[in-house]
């Protein structure tokens, strides 16, 4: 009776004898339409086509309406009692929980009008629209079209959240920030045919264009680039330099802006899915740099240096190590990745149908973002995964990391995972729109370590390279927290990164100038690392003979992306029903 009242007063029509299944139904439901409507990018990359002439509403009334809809929701989930629930659905209603709670509470910071970091950008978005949507018919390039042409108004909505957020103090570290005015500029730079924005139209006519057709989209396609979307990019490029720079913050740490403390606080919550607080954090990250440098001095002294200072001083300057072509860098990545390939049913029960590409990282951004990133797909859109690979400044880019590198953002690592989440049977929301950091960032970082079991280190070189890829994000917990919540400098970041790991200069200036831009999210790397790693441990001691690491994969995999919490619970029951068998 309680539930009925609650639904009453909340305004929705609840059937007087629905059971607690058919209310976390109706939810999930209600919420999954409602989340279409508000990613009209990613209802059309799905096949909900009602959205297709339209981007979304990143406004701040919007983004109020959205967290004030997301709070009904969560009242709706809130008065389900758990009792009645499947162990499937209690899964489903605490992931909802906790992204309707995120989106909540995230709102309530002036830190939302902060809209862009050293690592993306709307205008990096936008000049990769084409590539995450459907390109199939006529009606797929005249949507595209529609939406580029739409562009000066989503423009002058993020100048006016971004000219708010400087009045307000809410501005990124001048340390930071580096040319970030290029990155805008170097997405229309050059002929309108040469920019991502014109990559669809270099595919095939759709059976269902006339050639006539065909013709007058590309001369639309040309027009719009040039006379629209081009000004619009420099008109942000301008305000910035002229109106953003100027007041741009002096000090890095999420810390020293308003209400700094509390925000870095919700930061950590989110990206590790736990409790832990920064300075819990911190000293995690500071006992792993303890282990992990034990390792690498030990690889070290077995390759025959004296210590692995000289080791690391020798990888990061003999010019054996690097590709002096972008071609040869991403030849290298490419038999890296099949080789890897070929090893995956060892190691794996179920494999993924879609597939993934390997591209260089668009060179307006690739100076000053990281090493190598990816990008998902849609087997429904016919859009393949991608693992970018940065082929700029070669002589930091070592061949020497392409295992560990391969390994987290293809596979087993990012596409394994996410194309894998994608053919669950699971809500649509789980499938399509969970994404918790600690999970998929700790299976990309988990999967460089069982690169360690596939063999993928056969040189003291490789090896030293997988161990400086796990320091490096157990730096990352200490350094992040050490800018944003205990005062350090870039300074101090930059040398305690270089002091512990065999990262180049180039790649610990990048990624320092990113943790500064973007506080909390390179905790969840190590933090879901650790528990994965601690979940096989406990498989592997209580079944003994019985484990099967193949289906531990599976069990973990299985899941989709979820909290920590929730991931520990579906182990947990794995391992009961292993050991019942």
């Amino acid at each position: 009776m309680r539930r009925i009242v609650t639904a009453l007063l909340l305004g929705v029509a609840t059937p007087a004898l629905a059971s607690p299944t058919d209310d976390l139904k109706a939810v999930i439901k209600d919420h999954w339409a409602w989340w279409l409507s508000e990613n009209p990018l990613s209802a059309t990359a799905l096949g909900v086509r009602d959205y297709d002439d339209k981007l979304p509403d990143i406004s701040l009334a919007a983004q109020d309406k959205s967290a004030a809809q997301a709070q009904k929701l969560l009242d709706r989930l809130n008065a389900i009692p758990e009792d009645g629930l499947s162990e499937t659905d209690r899964a489903n209603k605490g992931v909802l929980t906790r992204i309707l709670g995120e989106q909540v509470e995230g709102n309530r910071f002036g830190q939302r009008m902060m809209l862009f970091t050293t690592y993306e950008s709307p205008y990096q978005s936008f000049a990769g629209l084409g590539d995450g949507l459907p390109m199939f018919t006529g009606r797929d390039y005249r949507s595209y079209l529609t939406r580029l042409a739409q562009f000066p108004k989503m423009n002058a909505e993020i100048i006016s959240i971004t000219r708010q957020a400087v009045a307000k103090g809410y501005v990124q570290p001048c340390a930071a920030m580096g040319q970030f005015e290029k990155t805008v500029d170097g997405a229309v730079a050059g002929a309108p045919e040469e920019t991502r924005f014109y990559g669809p139209f270099k595919r095939n006519k759709p059976a269902d264009v006339s050639e006539a057709d065909w013709a007058q989209m590309k001369a639309e396609a040309v027009r719009l680039i040039r006379d629209v979307l081009t000004p619009e990019y420099h008109a942000f490029s301008k305000f910035y330099v002229k109106e953003y720079q100027p007041k741009c913050a002096a000090r890095v740490g999420a810390s020293y802006l308003p209400d700094g403390k509390a925000y870095y606080a919700f930061r950590a919550r989110w990206h590790t899915t736990t409790n832990l607080t920064p300075e819990q954090i911190h000293q995690i990250g500071l006992n792993e740099v303890t282990r992990i440098l034990a390792r690498m001095d030990a690889v070290a002294k077995s390759a025959g240096y004296p210590d692995r200072q000289a080791m690391i001083a020798k990888m990061r300057t003999d010019p054996q190590y690097y590709a002096t072509t972008p071609e040869q860098l991403m030849q290298a990545a490419a038999r890296q990745a099949k080789l890897i390939d070929g090893k995956l049913p060892q190691y794996f029960g179920k494999l993924p149908r879609l597939t993934y590409g390997l591209r260089e990282i668009p060179k307006e951004t690739a100076e000053t973002t990281t090493t190598a990133y990816y990008s998902g797909g849609s087997l429904a859109a016919g859009i393949a995964g991608n693992y970018y690979v940065n082929t700029s400044k070669l002589n930091q880019r070592p061949i020497y990391e392409l295992p560990a590198l391969t390994a987290h953002e293809a596979v087993p690592g990012h596409h394994f995972q996410g194309a894998s989440q994608q053919e669950i049977d699971l809500p649509e929301f789980r499938k399509h729109a969970a994404w918790f950091t600690a999970y998929g960032e700790g299976w990309g970082l988990y999967s460089e370590y069982l690169g360690e079991e596939m063999g993928l280190y056969d040189t003291p070189e490789k090896m030293m390279g997988r161990l400086s890829y796990e320091m490096w994000r157990a730096c990352r917990l200490v350094v992040d927290t050490g800018m944003h919540s205990k005062g350090w400098t870039k300074e101090q970041a930059i040398r305690f990164m270089t002091e512990n790991s065999a990262l180049s200069a180039a790649n610990i200036e990048a990624e320092v100038n990113r943790y500064i831009s973007w506080p909390g999210q390179a905790l969840g790397y190590k933090i879901g690392e650790i528990k994965l790693r601690e979940l096989r441990g406990r498989a592997e001691a209580k079944l003994g003979a019985k484990f099967d690491l193949r289906r531990f994969h599976d069990t973990v995999l299985a899941q989709g992306a979820v909290p920590l919490d929730v991931l520990e619970g579906a182990v947990d029951r794995w391992i009961a029903q292993e050991a019942a068998k």
